[in-house]
């Protein structure tokens, strides 16, 4: 294939398959909190927080790793605040300790934070303002989970960029049929650190998800069925880990287009099919490849927050790669395709929580079915619904609907979300 492109999508799975510690929006919380404590220089006394509608969606329900199970944007922020290495990025509290965790639970009802929602446009948007007993500290984080636009210590300006994405390898030349034939010429060699570290740290937390409990255990509901097969497998070890991880397990995970729970619903399908299998490392390393592009490609035109909920998108990724793995060639992946977004692209995001881990089961299920429809003869046709002729005029009908389509939907599920239970 031609080389600059292949090139390119070494780069953005290197760029885009890296390890985060819990959910990736409270970990945006305490890498901001963090920095600003690192830039204060001084014991942080009080705080204002200022951020976006959708971070508030995503942080108010987790539960924030190495905080004893707290949940929300005020222990994100103090565990940030107590025991952030900002340096780590998405990692920033694998440092965190017992005595980190006691200091978390003692502030949590003294530490003076004001937290207000802003409505300036930005759909990930966090600020923090720390101040100390003689000086004070600002930190903006936008667009990305890692993206500082600004940093400011009293009235001085120690850093600031104008407010773009961050600068990521070019997505241009994703398509279904460059991703295959990217994944039939790759040499494992280039994506084998960054592919055998997701297959690491997703299935170590899959395990850790089926060993003890987490939310609502959505993993062990599949995994003790009866009559267990392997598609019930790959759901409940995808399931199992997103029971983990959005329940205060602080293990890392490797996520994909900046979500942990899309990059566990990419990867461990593709990986439970291979060891239950029997196919090789190189046969498993070329799957997950494409499974990851596939989801970074339908994630691409949506952005990275939104009212869709981006699980439908890693579990397209998913069955594609399963697709790939048994040996099924273009056509075949294209329908597949096609056949999941026509019957899935419905659910909502409404934060990250607990049932988290039932949505990717969902997803998963959705794909499987949309599998066997072609193995079966059956497809969706162009004019059903928002599927358009072919694969990749179908995947832009669902970005449209999720980046355009749903923007009042999310302003609403906020609302909802926001107002005091009943």
């Amino acid at each position: 294939m031609d080389k600059k492109i292949y090139e390119e999508f070494v780069d953005i799975l290197n760029e885009e398959l890296v390890p985060a510690m819990g959910c990736t929006e409270p970990i945006s919380l305490a890498f901001a909190s963090s920095k600003a404590r690192e830039v204060l220089g001084e014991e942080v006394i009080s705080a204002k927080l200022y951020v976006s509608a959708n971070i508030v969606k995503n942080v108010k329900s987790v539960t924030v790793p190495h905080t004893g199970g707290l949940i929300g944007l005020k222990a994100a922020f103090l565990i940030g605040v107590v025991a952030g290495d900002s340096s780590l990025e998405l990692e920033v509290l694998s440092n965190a300790n017992d005595e980190d965790i006691l200091k978390v639970h003692e502030l949590m009802n003294s530490f003076p934070l004001k937290i207000e929602v802003l409505d300036d446009g930005h759909i990930f948007d966090i600020i923090v303002e720390a101040y100390g007993n003689n000086h004070k500290s600002y930190v903006r984080i936008v667009d990305d989970h890692t993206n500082i636009q600004t940093i400011m210590l009293d009235d001085n300006l120690i850093y600031s960029k104008e407010i773009v994405k961050k600068k990521k390898i070019s997505k241009d030349n994703l398509n279904i049929k460059n991703i295959i034939e990217f994944a039939d010429n790759l040499d494992v060699n280039d994506v084998k650190k960054t592919l055998d570290r997701q297959i690491k740290y997703n299935m170590d937390i899959a395990n850790e998800g089926l060993k003890n409990n987490y939310g609502a255990n959505i993993g062990k509901v599949f995994y003790n069925k009866e009559n267990r097969t392997i598609e019930d497998l790959a759901k409940a070890y995808a399931s199992s880990a997103s029971d983990a991880r959005m329940n205060g397990c602080s293990m890392p995970v490797v996520i994909n287009s900046g979500s942990g729970n899309q990059g566990l619903t990419t990867s461990i399908p593709v990986i439970v099919y291979a060891r239950e299998l029997g196919k090789t490392d190189e046969e498993l390393l070329r799957a997950l490849a494409l499974a990851n592009l596939v989801t970074i490609h339908l994630k691409n035109g949506i952005g990275t927050l939104s009212a869709y909920c981006g699980v439908i998108s890693a579990g397209c990724g998913a069955i594609s790669g399963i697709s790939y793995l048994l040996g099924h060639d273009y056509t075949y992946i294209c329908h597949v395709i096609v056949n999941t977004l026509a019957i899935d692209s419905g659910i909502i995001c409404d934060g990250a929580k607990a049932s988290c881990a039932a949505k990717i089961a969902t997803a998963l299920e959705t794909g499987f079915l949309g599998k066997r429809m072609y193995e079966q003869g059956n497809e969706f046709y162009a004019g059903c619904g928002i599927v358009k002729k072919g694969v990749e005029n179908t995947i832009m009908s669902v970005n449209r609907l999720a980046s355009k389509g749903m923007l009042e939907t999310d302003k609403e599920i906020i609302r909802i979300m926001l107002e005091k239970d009943m």
